[in-house]
């Protein structure tokens, strides 16, 4: 059984699933709307209360997953929290509350989200698809055939924002609303080309904001009844006329989804009218069902950053065996210093893997541009944190180990760095790791114990030279590196 939260911009939502028989069956499902992109204030800061209404609904959710069996849980935040200034602030409590890692994922990697959400409900494999997804802070188009993606891009333009700039105070008019649908058509004007209707057999919306307006326009029988461009322009239509937020009154839409529902369907009709799109099918699929399928793949050995990873290695050419061989010796050698955690395993391999990436770009500080390259790449399956933990570890992996600050107080990701660093100059030297000839221990950050056979440095005499250089480093930033030779 699996959990998926959605920290959005408009809604905090939340699903938990069991995986049976090749499909998810949706055991319990919860929503609040927490309206965090509203509560950005000027200088792009969330404020006290909205960050505790998200707080006191954090702890609600954590209330629901704590009565389930769960396997494992993934908390996803969306646009909000990728552009508030104080999100680092804000993460840790909201981590708190809710027990569990908040990762803030890149619009991409929502965009790949949302179409594995929609491509997991879907039966034709063959079929050539548009996914259009409008959130309350960014809005998502990802082209597709069956379940592989071809295109993905995310645009920030969301509900709350529309909202709040073209109708202040619930008003609604006519030259508001052209001006809103202006605004959202000069977002997408550059972007639309891949997008037009010759690439794509249907096209599929896939957020609550889509669902609702196409639920509104069939029970109140608006246009043609469908989300098209008539029921569309009948729906705005019915706003004008109201005026007024609080005076919408339409079968299907409650009070506190119109506030947003105003700037959604501006957007909608924006994007529709800049790709060409006549109508779209609404579907009850989306980002937290990709995220419960993202699990269940994690689980059964299917990661999609794998791909992503053996990907990135083969666009930049690097060295294939140079980077498998770092890899099982960085794995190695962080098993020998008994991580508390499995948190860093999977980062550090991967880390390894791509640790000559930037080569492609010089050889001179070639570990600082794949740094730079890998924490600002769309690596799919990847969240930014991770990305930036691995960005770290790539940096890390020769010269001083000052520019790394504070992030050797964790004493996993220092055991990660140490074994990074020496998994690279034994490549470097052409030695293997074998457990009989060099032993590691880092039992607090003060000191580090390495000790290996006198044969292996008669055999590399250069290895001596290196692991002094090494002990330099260390010894820099208050950590001693003792190198003790054996047999």
């Amino acid at each position: 059984m699996f959990a998926a939260v959605d920290l959005g911009s408009n809604s905090f939502r939340l699903h938990i699933g069991r995986h049976e028989e090749g499909e998810f069956r949706i055991v319990k499902t919860a929503r609040e709307p927490i309206r965090l992109g509203a509560g950005l204030d000027r200088n792009g800061n969330l404020t006290d209360a909205a960050m505790q209404s998200a707080l006191d609904c954090l702890m609600r959710f954590a209330a629901v997953l704590s009565a389930y069996p769960l396997t494992a849980v993934r908390v996803v935040a969306t646009n909000t929290l990728r552009i508030a200034n104080n999100a680092a602030q804000f993460l840790p409590l909201a981590e708190k509350a809710i027990r569990y890692p908040i990762e803030i994922i890149s619009g991409e990697e929502e965009g790949r989200l949302i179409y594995l959400g929609v491509a997991s409900v879907l039966a034709n494999p063959d079929e050539r698809r548009l996914v259009i997804d409008i959130g309350g802070g960014s809005t998502e188009l990802i082209l597709g055939q069956g379940h592989e993606i071809e295109r993905v891009e995310s645009f920030g333009i969301g509900t709350v924002k529309q909202s709040l700039t073209f109708f202040p105070d619930g008003r609604i008019d006519a030259p508001a609303y052209e001006a809103a649908i202006l605004s959202a058509r000069s977002v997408f004007e550059d972007a639309a080309p891949p997008y037009h209707p010759q690439f794509w057999q249907v096209a599929y919306g896939s957020s609550g904001t889509i669902r609702v307006i196409a639920e509104v326009i069939a029970r109140n029988a608006l246009g043609d009844g469908l989300l098209s461009v008539s029921g569309l322009e009948a729906l705005k239509q019915r706003f004008i006329a109201a005026g007024q937020v609080n005076r919408i009154d339409l079968t299907g839409m409650k009070p506190e989804r119109a506030a947003v529902m105003v700037g959604g369907l501006a957007i909608l009709i924006g994007v529709m009218q800049e790709l060409g799109v006549d109508a779209l099918t609404p579907i009850e699929a989306g980002l937290r069902m990709g995220v419960l399928w993202d699990l269940q793949l994690r689980a059964t050995k299917r990661d999609r950053r794998e791909q992503s990873v053996r990907g990135f290695l083969q666009r930049f050419r690097a060295d294939q065996g140079r980077a498998n061989q770092v890899a099982e010796s960085a794995g190695a050698l962080y098993l020998q210093l008994k991580p508390a955690a499995e948190g860093h395993t999977r980062l550090l391999y991967w880390s390894a893997l791509l640790h000559e990436v930037g080569m492609a770009v010089s050889h001179s500080g070639y570990h600082k541009h794949a740094a730079y390259m890998i924490e600002n790449a769309d690596l799919p399956g990847f969240t930014t944190r991770e990305q930036r933990i691995m960005s770290t570890l790539i940096l890390a992996q020769k010269g001083n180990l000052r520019k790394l600050n504070d992030a050797l107080v964790d004493p996993d990701f220092a055991k990660a760095v140490l074994a990074l660093r020496l998994a690279v100059m034994l490549m470097h030297g052409r030695i293997g790791v074998d457990q009989s000839q060099l032993r590691l221990r880092m039992k607090t950050k003060a000191r580090i114990d390495i000790e290996l056979r006198r044969d292996l440095i008669t055999q590399h005499p250069t290895l001596a030279y290196w692991l002094e250089k090494e002990r330099e480093w260390w010894d820099a930033i208050g950590t001693e590196l003792v190198i003790r030779q054996t047999g």
